[in-house]
């Protein structure tokens, strides 16, 4: 029996209705999947943000400046950062012991004397560094971290009319991170004052 053109005609609307209904569904589909991907993709740029706000937070680099007189180093303060427990190691040559600054300052007393017999019979206006490995802590997000590194004490000593010389504390400056006690002597032998040429 031979279809009618009104058959024929309700045929292809009926396949022109499933075409259409397929392609409604892909499409539905495809968004979800995009709205998907798009919550996925800004969870994780929200994870990678947060990650990258708690590093920078933990990011500190312990400072100092002289104080006035120049006869101490003021490890300066961040209230992002407070800070803990500094200690202080000299190189093994100069004999002096490891120092706790409890009131975050370093002082030129600790180490004055030796470093002013190391000079000693040369001239009298002389400029140098010495290193120092600096263990300190500091909170960051109510946690504590530790810290090491060497820094350099730049000092430089001065001629007194009738009291000999004085040494003064020109600067505080990161010379590199992490450290160890053999790793300042040996800067410290490189660096230290050369004896006078007799």
């Amino acid at each position: 029996m031979k279809e009618t053109s009104d058959q024929q005609t309700r045929r292809r609307w009926v396949t022109l209705a499933e075409v259409l209904a397929v392609a409604g569904v892909v499409i539905a589909g495809l968004t979800l999947y995009n709205s998907w991907q798009e919550r996925r993709d800004s969870a994780t740029t929200r994870i990678e943000e947060r990650a990258a706000a708690a590093r920078d937070r933990s990011r500190f680099e312990l400072r100092g400046v002289p104080a006035s007189g120049h006869s101490s180093i003021l490890l300066t303060r961040d209230e992002a950062h407070p800070l803990g427990d500094v200690r202080v190691s000299f190189p093994t040559a100069l004999g002096v012991a490891s120092q706790d600054a409890v009131g975050h300052t370093i002082e030129a007393d600790w180490f004055e004397r030796p470093l002013r017999e190391q000079t000693d019979g040369g001239e009298d206006d002389v400029t140098g560094r010495l290193p120092v490995l600096v263990d300190y802590s500091f909170m960051a997000d109510d946690k504590p971290i530790a810290r090491r590194a060497i820094y350099d004490i730049v000092w430089k000593t001065e001629g007194q009319l009738l009291r000999g010389r004085r040494v003064t504390l020109v600067d505080f400056r990161l010379r590199e991170a992490g450290g160890s006690q053999r790793r300042i002597d040996v800067l410290w032998a490189r660096d230290k004052p050369k004896p006078p040429v007799k």
